[in-house]
């Protein structure tokens, strides 16, 4: 413990310190995940990239994990959250969702409609052109990404035609390239025309294959407990931002049948930074 005469000597470098403190207090906190990748657009709102899925990381079996989420606006503000659904356990959006939907009335399955769960997926990849920003070339990402793209995935894994061959493009050795292809369509993001290369290597260099593999990321670790808020948060949040809306938690099992909608892989995290600064 310093004495009464060190701290009075060192008084002015305590200012010091103190007046970095202050500085860092004004500076805007980075909501960016650093890990994550993202395909950046050009001025027309298109997008292009390649890169490359990849293998489950160690000690973990499925190279992909699913997560919920709700993103939607009331009259409290924006409710952006993870859904416990994800977990398998009961969520207060999801239940309200049902109520709402099973009173009959079209308006409310219009609401229900509007804070249906959306669905993301993440796996780790690897980055081997991305001409906007070059500096994440031969790097490894996860990769947050919605439905079409997990179509994408699971069509070249299960092909339509009997002349079409089984593909698994998180192989690293007979997997493909993933070429992402976004264009904006009536104002949404659209990945239609993203497409698989033919079956290649990542790399010729087995030991470089090697050091890929144990950059991955934990997947298992994004849809830990502890990045899901209880069903009490949860709960009052919603009721924050639903009041005065006339609607209330149900207590039925959500029966509204969910879809994924690419526009919210690109926005959720801006409506993030609104949630969190209420």
């Amino acid at each position: 413990m310093a004495s009464f005469k060190e701290m009075k000597k060192n008084r002015m470098a305590n200012l010091e310190s103190l007046s970095k403190q202050v500085e860092k207090l004004a500076e805007k906190p980075s909501y960016e995940d650093e890990r994550i990748w993202k395909l950046e657009r050009d001025k027309t709102g298109n997008g292009y990239a390649v890169i490359r899925f990849l293998p489950a990381a160690k000690d973990e079996d499925v190279p992909w994990v699913r997560i919920w989420t709700h993103g939607f606006k009331g009259p409290g503000g924006w409710y952006i959250e993870n859904s416990l659904t994800t977990l398998g356990k009961d969520d207060p959006v999801s239940k309200a969702n049902t109520a709402l939907w099973n009173s009959g009335i079209d308006s409310d399955k219009n609401i229900a409609r509007e804070r249906r769960r959306k669905l993301n997926y993440y796996s780790n990849i690897y980055v081997v052109e991305d001409a906007a920003n070059p500096q994440n070339e031969g790097k490894v990402f996860l990769f947050r990404y919605g439905k079409k793209i997990f179509e994408k995935i699971t069509g070249v894994m299960n092909p339509e035609f009997k002349d079409e061959t089984p593909l698994n493009p998180f192989d690293l050795w007979e997997g493909a390239n993933f070429k992402i292809k976004m264009r904006q369509v009536d104002g949404f993001p659209n990945y239609d025309k993203s497409e698989f290369t033919e079956s290649c290597p990542l790399v010729g260099d087995e030991k470089k294959l090697e050091e890929v593999w144990n950059q991955q990321y934990s997947l298992t670790e994004i849809i830990e407990e502890k990045n899901f808020k209880n069903y009490a948060e949860l709960e009052a949040r919603f009721n924050t931002v639903i009041a005065n809306s006339g609607t209330e938690v149900g207590t039925i099992e959500e029966s509204v049948e969910e879809e994924s909608n690419e526009k919210t892989d690109d926005t959720l995290d801006y409506f993030k930074k609104l949630a969190e600064q209420d």
